[in-house]
């Protein structure tokens, strides 16, 4: 017997009108902007367009999911090095890490994670996308 195959459903995001949403982090007395792109209900991998305005640092933290930054815009200033447009950057999932953006100018980047996002400052009570200590 044979199936004949169906083109799959395509999910567009028009990030150029589509509207910016705040994602709050309490314990630096922030809300991240972001553009929500896909969040896969299977594997909870997720990707944003987000922005870091010039001078943000996202201080030490943990995740308990591997992330990455593809740079669209700006400078990505991380405890490792500063990089470009253009550039992908992989964080994996565990280690203690710091990013932001540069003082001159606003980072904007593509945020993708491999399974649902959190995020714990050690030493801070309340956890950002996920539990408490």
């Amino acid at each position: 017997m044979t199936q004949e195959l169906q083109p799959v459903e395509l999910t567009v995001v028009d990030t150029n009108t589509a509207e910016w949403v705040g994602f709050p982090i309490p314990e630096l007395g922030v809300d991240l902007e972001l553009i929500p792109l896909i969040a896969d209900p299977d594997t909870g991998m997720q990707v944003f367009k987000t922005v870091y305005r010039a001078g943000f640092t996202n201080v030490w933290h943990t995740h308990p999911c591997a992330h990455g930054f593809y740079v669209l815009e700006g400078t990505l200033r991380t405890h490792s090095g500063e990089y470009g447009p253009g550039s992908f950057v992989w964080f994996p999932e565990g280690g203690v890490m710091q990013h932001g953006a540069t003082e001159d100018a606003d980072c904007v980047f593509l945020f993708i994670t491999n399974k649902p996002f959190g995020i714990h400052y050690p030493g801070k009570s309340a956890t950002a996308g996920g539990a408490s200590d």
